[in-house]
């Protein structure tokens, strides 16, 4: 085997053969990813796809994420695997080692999320390291919520360790986790995906590295590196220089949160920083610094460089920072549980200063963070006796709708940024003594717009045997609703309430009581543009289909037509 040509050396041929390999390093790390999606355990991984995989070279720095997973995962991880190689340098692993963390401030932000990263080796010496992450369903403590109020409540943490030496998995370190979590059976088998996922990764990065002759993945890793470095600068260089702020208040959970960004284009990149942000929560709401950096950056690149392929390179020309103490930069030991309520809104505020350079490509506002209801039932769970139900903790994940888009409505009951699926009422009926009674669209939830916000959804939910269960609420939006953008309206808050009437906070652990229901009502994205030229032809289709009432229609767009029929 031997090593590429050095770049002056580089015939045409040369180009194009290693435009190959790193169109195919993209294939191994999808097979990666689809790896862990087909041998996991959780709901979160096998139907919503809340995973990530990637491929790193023995520095740590990302070559080729999967297409399949989300921003704040792949992002994170990308920042996380150098924290592994602080711990375990690639001279002291072996074949068949593995290495194992939750710990928020060095993983993906919260306990729930493992990573496990693999060395591989061609040949007795190391080429590379796979990582993956997967949200698991449970790790003990209060539960997944916001109601813990610092990180050692909120389950089981895992530093930086082994989980497996010579191919030797290491049993007390499981068993130390299966009788911490709820989901001992579920938790176990995610990580055993893990490990799957990253041995498959590695075995088909040995296959093809065979058949090109590479001795290791030093030139095609600088290829990949400094072309996609080079292909963001390039787009960046095209926006005017200068800074621009945007604020956006949310509604957290003990006080309302403002959450500052100041974003400045420079010839080197652009920079976006948070100072003059709310402080940190009392609450499980706080974001990690890794966390901040990964929605942060991703926010940029909706925009800007979507074509270039997101790996060290392209993510290097966009620098996060946020103050220390702040709720975007929480230190150790904050409660961060459900840091993706406030880091998912993040994009928002990147996209609100990029509206005022390239207001054409923006869209507006969004629910942005996902509306997932963590439904529990067993003893001491909820108020009132819970008699010999079957005991549950299930993660169900859901959306409200995006922002309308230049050109284009929003989404429906679509996730953005986390891009993850929502999972299907008949797999959560399954797993839990649960039954969802409703889950349909939210008529007149999306914002008014010449492109309409997407619509949120409803879904009403009870417990099979009329129970007492509980939900662990996460949600934002219910207060401030998504906000329009250029003449766009608001999109509508989000709004929970039990069918006998009484309302829930947006956060915090509730009880629906034995034989009620609680009727999660999503917000709606926020509209671009003027509603007044709305496309006519258009908003009664709208009309017809029950996006938008003709009430909503006469009164805010000035319709006055019949619905449009079943042409």
């Amino acid at each position: 085997m031997t090593a590429s040509p050095a770049p002056a050396n580089r015939t045409a041929l040369d180009q194009i053969h290693m435009q190959i390999q790193w169109n195919r390093l993209l294939s191994v790390v999808e097979e990666q990813a689809q790896t862990l999606v087909r041998t996991a355990f959780s709901t979160s991984a096998r139907e919503a796809g809340d995973i990530s995989a990637g491929v790193f070279d023995i520095q740590g720095r990302m070559l080729a994420q999967a297409v399949t997973g989300t921003p704040g995962h792949v992002n994170a991880m990308a920042a996380s695997v150098g924290f592994f190689l602080e711990v375990f340098p690639v001279a002291t692993m072996a074949e068949g080692d593995v290495f194992i963390t939750n710990d928020p401030w060095k993983g993906t932000g919260h306990l729930n999320d493992f990573t496990v990263v693999t060395p591989t080796f061609l040949d007795g010496r190391p080429v590379g390291l796979f990582a993956c992450t997967t949200h698991v369903v449970d790790v003990g403590g209060r539960g997944f919520g916001p109601d813990g109020r610092q990180v050692y409540e909120e389950g089981i943490n895992i530093p930086i360790m082994r989980l497996a030496a010579g191919g030797t998995v290491d049993e007390g370190l499981m068993g130390v986790i299966r009788v911490n979590v709820r989901n001992p059976v579920e938790v176990e088998g995610d990580i055993y995906s893990l490990m799957a996922c990253n041995e498959v990764g590695g075995r088909r990065l040995v296959d093809m590295m065979r058949e090109f002759g590479l001795a290791d993945l030093d030139e095609l890793g600088r290829h990949i590196i400094d072309s996609s470095r080079a292909g963001m600068l390039e787009e960046i260089r095209k926006l005017p220089k200068g800074t621009w702020s945007q604020s956006m208040r949310i509604d957290g959970y003990e006080r309302e949160i403002d959450l500052v960004g100041t974003l400045t284009v420079g010839d080197d990149g652009i920079a976006v920083d948070f100072a003059g942000t709310s402080g940190a929560s009392s609450y499980g709401i706080n974001v990690p610094l890794t966390y901040t950096q990964a929605y942060a950056s991703f926010g940029v690149r909706c925009v800007i460089g979507g074509a270039v392929p997101n790996n060290a390179g392209s993510l290097g020309a966009v620098r996060v920072t946020a103050p220390e103490g702040t709720i975007l930069n929480a230190l150790h030991p904050s409660a961060v549980a459900a840091r993706h309520v406030i880091g998912q809104m993040l994009p928002d505020v990147v996209l609100g200063c990029l509206n005022q350079i390239i207001p054409d490509r923006v869209p507006a506002e969004g629910t942005s963070c996902l509306w997932n209801p963590v439904l529990l039932g067993g003893h001491g769970i909820a108020d009132g006796d819970y008699g010999d139900s079957r005991p549950f903790a299930m993660n169900t994940f859901h959306a409200g709708g995006t922002g309308a888009r230049p050109g284009k409505d929003g989404l429906n009951a679509t996730a953005f940024p986390s891009g993850v699926r929502n999972t299907p009422v008949e797999v959560n009926e399954t797993i839990a003594p649960l039954i969802f009674w409703k889950k349909e669209y939210r008529t007149d939830s999306g914002g008014p717009g010449a492109q309409r916000g997407g619509l949120g959804q409803v879904m009403e939910i009870a417990h099979a045997d009329g129970a007492p269960f509980a939900m662990n609420c996460m949600f934002d939006r219910v207060i401030h609703a998504p906000r329009g953008r250029n003449g766009g309206r608001d999109g509508t808050a989000g709004r929970l309430t039990l069918a006998s009437g009484p309302s829930f906070r947006g956060k915090g652990r509730q009880t629906i009581p034995a034989g009620d229901k609680v009727i999660i009502e999503m917000p709606g994205g926020g509209g671009l543009g003027d509603p007044e030229a709305r496309d006519r032809a258009q908003l009664a289709i709208d009309v017809r289909d029950g996006f938008v009432s003709p009430e909503q229609a006469r009164a805010v767009y000035g319709w006055d037509a019949a619905p449009a029929g079943d042409d």
